[in-house]
């Protein structure tokens, strides 16, 4: 099209384009028959495409997408490269799938693997620049599982799907309260301050040494403020 044949005046181009309309019965047996491509794609590639996706089952979605995308608005597009793309992937998965549940180095690599944010009540920040994950998202995480202090986790792990687990510590310590500082109402209500001192950066606890240096052992973070433990 030319600049000089685009006019906004020209409703009609707008909402209808320049297709007859004729094609938008024929959209309505397009739809039909990609719809169903789309659920045989998916019930042959397995349940976990309704649930949680992991990085090649996330591709194999977005390929799908682009693939049927175009002849539904497309009149000189045939639907019959979207059924080939939807093979290829289906086989892809499939292939995948199998050769992950047999062999584990396989599966690390195009499933990824795990990670631990935070083991026994510290940190973990090689594991969280790693996978990028902040040490807000974790506190906004650790507080969405009723956590309120860092000694009550024994760990805490980041899937290869992208979902949080939990494993909470079967007797507690005293640890970095997760309840924003600005929020004094809460954090007096779960956690009460004891004797002991931990990393303000990561939560470790402070242990007395014979130099002068105060600087965490796991972080190198000089700043520590008072643990607490829950009061629930």
């Amino acid at each position: 099209m030319k600049a000089y044949e685009i006019k906004l005046s020209d409703i009609q181009r707008m909402l209808i384009g320049e297709v007859p309309f004729q094609f938008y019965l024929e959209v309505i047996l397009r739809i039909a028959i990609i719809y169903l491509i789309l659920m045989v794609s998916m019930r042959l590639m397995g349940k976990r495409m309704s649930s949680q996706l992991s990085r090649n089952e996330m591709a194999a979605v977005a390929s799908l997408a682009a693939a049927v995308g175009i002849p539904l608005m497309n009149p000189d597009r045939g639907l019959l490269p979207a059924l080939v793309v939807a093979i290829v992937i289906i086989c892809y998965q499939v292939f995948i799938a199998s050769k992950a549940s047999v062999n584990k180095k396989f599966e690390s690599l195009t499933q990824d693997k795990y990670n631990m944010l935070v083991k026994d009540g510290v940190l973990n920040f090689k594991a969280m620049q790693l996978t990028r994950i902040s040490r807000d998202r974790v506190f906004s995480q650790l507080r969405s599982e009723m956590i309120s202090q860092l000694g009550m986790v024994k760990r805490l792990y980041f899937e290869a799907d992208g979902t949080f687990s939990l494993l909470k510590a079967v007797n507690p310590q005293p640890g970095l309260s997760v309840i924003p500082e600005w929020d004094h109402e809460l954090n007096s209500a779960l956690n009460q301050q004891v004797a002991a001192q931990v990393c303000q950066h990561c939560g470790n606890m402070y242990i007395e040494a014979g130099s002068s240096s105060r600087c965490c052992l796991n972080c190198g973070s000089e700043k520590w403020v008072p643990a607490v433990k829950n009061t629930t």
